[in-house]
């Protein structure tokens, strides 16, 4: 059935498809020296330019590629460089010409021009520059904390005792706590956390990870030593998409990511010198995904590479939908049948805020799916930056390996000893993301009630992030089911479409430079996501307090009902 979705002329296609993906890694190659060689030689005369000049200067220096619509975002050209830069390049052993290409062609978008410009405003309003807000509201990226939410007692008390070891003297800290303090010393050399761990972390709490994944599973086994502690999940992947990246067949490998995707895929696959293999969520049904997509998708790729991993993200980011049991059962049938690796990205497992949706781990179901499921290559991560610690700069996450030949599984934990072990204050905070504090343990109320009220704030903000984009002209938004981000789908009028070609931007890129430059509000557009084409998102985070949100709403609320006026 699937080779009735493949168009007639499927070599034609592939070979337009493969030709497409080399001229976009070259445009946008071209475009970053272009970028940096005008940026080094106008260095001084840019500083003396006003905020003003530079905008302009951003909208000229961005430029349209492609023949099906879709834009490449503005690069930022307003970013201060080294006096290094000024020197002439033959006086350097390393210049653009000379470096790995893949590192000019990468993209990241949620750290792109628009958060950098975001940055420069703030700097702006603290000089006492005049706008028409007095604060820019980050809604860029999900960083828990700079949001203004606050840190578990619990996890903080635990690593004050793990790096502070005289305060387990101290009656300021409760005794399961310092328990828990002592079992992770105990399992550091020279019982300190400033010495080297295993590669794959301390065998403790990576027993006290298997110990979780077994009660979420429902008392499904799960193996210490099939666990890597990691500084967060996004090590985790890169170690395995690095493993895979090999030629078979003289074809180069490709990792199948779901559009829209979280761009951490998209820049290491052009790290790496992979193919990014495209498969569409279906926005009209909550996001979900479809095995006849999937093996489009696969049936495709396989004209210009191997597919050798499926990337999916439940729940979403930045869609926000929680995939049905149902729907994970085609996936992994699908990963079988194709023999692909199942990279299952579920750091927000613990946000799932809708009644009607439940997270199941692909290790569950395919356990529960019985032979020959139960025996597919996976493996899946988890971090202490999402969920309800929203750790994010202390870096602690894990991936628990299925399945792997034993003679991969070595190389693998050979590759990761190059990098001696993950932060050991990374490993801690994974140690009380899966060991907390129990029913009847001094610690536990509180921990309770801190948990408890921040996945309730988050719950709360879904729902109103939802209702508020959803009262919008020109909107559609699907529930927030899960995760921490809204993905609405913007109606652009076509004057506004033509003002963003003008200046050389995506419509979205556009409209949100014009949110920022009004209202302080930082989101990215759907762009650097991936989207249909044709049509427009943005992502925004609903991190922010309830108050700030709020306000946050009503300023987007004002700010579109003037850019609709402006240009319909």
């Amino acid at each position: 059935m699937s080779r009735m979705l493949i168009k007639p002329a499927a070599a034609t296609v592939s070979a337009a498809l493969q030709q497409q993906q080399r001229q976009q890694q070259q445009y946008v190659i071209r475009r970053w020296k272009s970028f940096l060689h005008n940026n080094s030689n106008n260095a001084n005369r840019r500083a003396a330019k006003s905020t003003a000049a530079s905008t302009a200067a951003v909208a000229a220096t961005s430029q349209r590629h492609g023949t099906s619509g879709d834009f490449i975002q503005p690069l930022d050209v307003r970013r201060s460089f080294s006096t290094s830069h000024k020197m002439p390049s033959s006086s350097k052993a390393l210049t653009l010409d000379n470096i790995n290409p893949n590192f000019i062609a990468m993209e990241y978008a949620v750290r792109g021009p628009l958060v950098i410009r975001a940055g420069e405003i703030e700097k702006e309003l603290e000089k006492g520059v005049k706008k028409p807000f007095d604060q820019v509201i980050r809604a860029n990226i999900g960083d828990c904390h700079a949001m203004g939410q606050q840190p578990l007692t619990f996890l903080r008390q635990l690593m004050a005792l793990t790096f502070e070891t005289r305060l387990l003297d101290s009656p300021d800290y409760p005794e399961d706590v310092k328990k828990r303090a002592c079992a992770i010393l105990d399992g550091c050399q020279g019982q300190s956390v400033g010495s080297y761990t295993d590669s794959a972390g301390l065998e403790v709490v990576r027993r006290q990870v298997a110990q979780y994944i077994e009660r979420r599973d429902g008392g499904i086994a799960a193996d210490w030593q099939n666990i890597y502690l990691t500084a967060g999940a996004s090590p985790g992947i890169k170690s395995i998409l690095s493993m895979i990246n090999s030629e078979v067949g003289s074809k180069p490998p490709g990792v199948m990511v779901p559009i829209p995707q979280y761009p951490l895929y998209s820049a290491t696959i052009s790290e790496y010198g992979m193919t990014k293999v495209d498969y569409y969520l279906e926005e009209e049904t909550g996001w979900s995904l479809g095995r006849k997509e999937l093996q489009r998708s696969f049936d495709e790729a396989k004209k210009i590479c191997n597919p050798r991993a499926l990337v999916v993200i439940n729940p979403g980011n930045p869609t926000g939908q929680v995939l049905t049991r149902e729907n994970i059962e085609e996936i992994i049938k699908f990963a079988h049948d194709n023999k692909v690796l199942v990279l299952a990205d579920e750091v927000y497992q613990d946000n799932v805020y809708d009644k009607n949706s439940k997270f199941w781990s692909f290790k569950k179901v395919a356990y529960e799916m019985g032979e020959p499921y139960r025996s597919l290559e996976m493996v899946s991560f988890l971090s202490t930056s999402k969920g309800y610690l929203g750790e994010c700069g202390i870096r602690g996450g894990y991936m628990e390996v299925l399945n792997l030949d034993p003679k991969v599984k070595a190389m693998l934990t050979k590759s990761i000893t190059a990098a001696l072990c993950s932060t050991t204050a990374g490993q801690v905070a994974v140690s009380a993301l899966v060991n907390p504090p129990q029913p009847g343990e001094p610690s536990y109320e509180l921990y309770k009630k801190e948990r408890d009220a921040i996945l309730a704030a988050l719950k709360e903000r879904a729902e109103l992030v939802h209702k508020a984009l959803n009262s919008f002209e020109g909107y559609k938004v699907n529930p927030v089911q899960g995760a921490m981000y809204v993905f609405p789908q913007i109606v652009i009028p076509p004057k506004a479409i033509e003002a963003a070609k003008a200046k050389g931007m995506a419509p979205d890129v556009f409209y949100a430079f014009e949110l920022l430059e009004t209202s302080g509000i930082c989101i990215v557009p759907g762009s650097g996501f991936g989207q249909k084409a044709g049509t427009w998102h943005f992502r925004s985070t609903i991190l922010p307090q309830t108050d700030k949100l709020k306000l946050m709403m009503e300023k987007f609320r004002v700010f579109h009902t003037e850019f609709m006026k402006k240009y319909k």
